[in-house]
């Protein structure tokens, strides 16, 4: 297959709205004619059921959570990128533009980042209109801070609530439509598997997680919107729901999955404290913004942080990147951390963390002034801790995060499966290699509110409306396959529970596919995740039957796309030959021990097909051409 990514022709700002111009609508009388399904209704699926709901499309949504308010976008707390340029500090759409394109280390492509960018400032007005509590200065305007990897501030911000705040005003309008009867939504029901009907996306199966009914339900076109796949390594900074099936298993059905191996490391994130813990706490990058990121310069100083003077504290990030300071991009700010604690010079019992210290701004502008900005994430921190931030340091530590990998899209948001859209998260391609903060809640709502209603009804135009049911045979085809997993899981009957092997295949990526990575460990990870895989399916204990509550049935079949997924991870970051935002291959570092690209052999995108279970997944490549910004090794010194 040639990957064909639909890339507009013409100047970089017009793309855009030529293309907008140039696709096919559907005649408003007709649109109650399609039936959309959503799967997922967090940012991205809520503004997108809202959207195309009051656009006249019948809409069926489907959560695993009870309420779409439960979505792992309330997480997202530090803010939403876009470029009002309200502090006149020389922002600009291309600005923000090249910022994302550079963050991403080059690895995504110039039009869908501009056309980012560009309905960057439409999200905020719509926002706005929701009655967002976006934070004001004194002047009305809304307030902005700044975020890493740029050096002007546009980053919109509600307190520490922002994805919350956000998700609420995707909320009411969900509502709305839910109330209009437009929409219809189906909580505590998985997706777990898609449809084909001649080799359309026609349908899902899911499962009722609350009576184990296995149901299939049949529609014109698919919306996946299911965020990212960081979980893939047990301890994360994502809700512990948060999975891979729903791409996972299109991604079985023939939709290419690309750059898997981009995955995040935020550098901003509470430490590991035992063995016990089932998943990490982010701490939000907003607080860079006036924490300061230090260590000892003496190495093993075991001494309270207030006890150790200013002469003797090593400022490494003010130190190594003057113009950038603590907000250097995520990945950097990862490496340096993990390059310090790897040095001796870490804190805490494990001497796996870094302090974050507000005592600065503290004396500067006061307590009040800092808890007015931050103060849930004070009260979060102390909580978790049993420490007061405001009168010693936060230690924090890498964790995984993000995930820039994802379902391959054309400029569209279609997948290589006609009529299968992929929106937020879930898919690649806006980030590239590393994202940028404060970027997704960006990506998401661009994708659910302004780009989505556009492109799907460009397909639909093509293809008539109401000709699918559930009777056909893909679909009871599709239902028998998954009831064979799900009694294949069941019948396992081992002796290991499923989270103790998600937490050895958790180990294995974090050891070898984690935030440095090399030939040797990368090799030794493809042979140890299909031994692991053979042992999950020799050993798996779930108890319970299909037809009831059963959340060890869920996360066992999660647990298996994971051991699958991990396995491509491994595969994507061994061929990719060259260290580039997230993906830092040991090998390929500068003297400074920074990225080093490969641009000759590298300046693409990795889509990989599934070719069938045991079997290597076949590479594509889509060429990244760069038309509008110079390839140069990132520095922000």
């Amino acid at each position: 297959m040639v990957l064909d990514a639909k890339i507009p022709d013409g100047p970089l700002a017009e793309k855009w709205t030529r293309h907008r111009f140039d696709l096919k609508l559907v005649n408003p009388a007709n649109k109650r004619k399609y039936n959309i399904i959503i799967v997922g209704t967090g940012l991205a699926g809520a503004s997108a059921a809202a959207s195309l709901a009051e656009l006249g499309y019948n809409v069926n949504t489907f959560s695993y959570h009870e309420s779409p308010r439960r979505a792992h976008s309330i997480a997202a707390q530090g803010g939403i990128n876009a470029a009002k340029n309200y502090p006149n500090d020389g922002d600009s759409i291309f600005r923000l533009f090249y910022d994302t394109i550079k963050g991403g280390d080059y690895r995504s492509r110039e039009a869908n980042v501009y056309r980012l960018a560009e309905v960057s400032n439409a999200i905020i007005d719509q926002c706005v209109a929701q009655g967002v509590p976006f934070a004001r200065e004194y002047g009305g305007l809304l307030d902005n801070r700044s975020f890493g990897g740029a050096q002007v501030s546009r980053t919109f911000y509600a307190r520490g609530q922002t994805g919350q705040q956000l998700l609420l005003g995707a909320y009411s309008a969900f509502v709305r439509q839910m109330k209009s009867g437009k929409v219809k939504f189906h909580p505590r029901h998985e997706m777990l598997d898609l449809v084909l009907v001649d080799g359309h996306a026609k349908g899902i199966i899911t499962r009722n997680l609350v009576t184990g009914e296995i149901r299939s339900h049949a529609a014109d076109a698919v919306i996946l919107a299911t965020g990212g796949y960081g979980n893939v390594f047990f301890l994360s900074t994502n809700a512990m729901a948060s999975n891979a099936t729903a791409i996972w298993r299109a991604h079985k059905k023939g939709a290419f999955f690309a750059n898997p191996c981009f995955t995040q490391i935020h550098p901003t994130c509470i430490p590991l404290s035992s063995d016990h813990q089932s998943k990490l706490t982010l701490m939000s990058e907003s607080l860079r913004n006036d924490g300061r990121v230090w260590v000892p310069k003496k190495k093993g100083d075991s001494r309270s942080p207030n006890d150790i003077p200013e002469e003797e504290r090593d400022y490494y990030l003010e130190r190594i990147y003057p113009s950038f300071g603590n907000l250097v991009p995520r990945d950097v700010a990862s490496r340096r951390a993990k390059e310090m604690c790897d040095t001796g010079h870490g804190v805490g019992p494990t001497g796996l963390a870094v302090y974050l210290d507000f005592k600065d701004v503290i004396a500067r502008n006061g307590k009040q002034w800092v808890a007015d900005k931050y103060g849930n994430l004070f009260d979060m921190y102390k909580q978790i801790t049993g420490e007061n931030p405001y009168d010693v340091p936060m230690r924090i530590y890498p964790a995984v995060h993000y995930t820039m990998g994802g379902l391959w899209v054309d400029y569209n948001l279609m997948s290589t499966i006609p009529g299968l859209f992929v929106l937020g998260e879930a898919n690649f391609s806006d980030h590239g290699a590393n994202r940028l903060g404060a970027s997704a809640l960006m990506q998401g709502l661009a994708d659910g509110y302004f780009i989505i209603p556009y492109t799907i009804g460009d397909y639909l135009a093509k293809h008539p409306g109401g000709g699918t049911d559930t009777n056909q045979g893909s679909f009871k085809t599709t239902t028998q396959e998954v009831e064979e997993k799900l009694n294949q899981l069941l019948a396992v009957d081992g002796s290991q529970t499923v989270d103790e092997i998600h937490k050895k295949l958790g180990h294995i990526l974090w050891e070898y596919v984690g935030m440095a990575r090399n030939r040797e460990g990368l090799e030794k990870a493809l042979k140890l995740i299909p031994q692991l895989r053979e042992t999950f399916w020799k050993e798996v204990k779930v108890p319970g039957t299909v037809n009831e509550l059963n959340p060890e049935l869920e996360k066992a079949g999660r647990v298996a796309d994971f051991l699958e997924l991990g396995e491509l991870m491994a595969r994507d970051a061994l061929h990719r030959e060259e260290s580039c935002g997230g993906h830092f291959r040991e090998e390929y570092q500068t003297e400074e021990n920074e990225a080093l690209r490969n641009d000759e052999q590298f300046t693409y995108v990795a889509a990989w097909e599934f070719r069938g279970p045991g079997e290597p997944a076949k590479l594509h490549k889509e060429d990244l051409i760069f038309e509008n910004v110079e390839l140069t090794t990132r520095s922000y010194k």
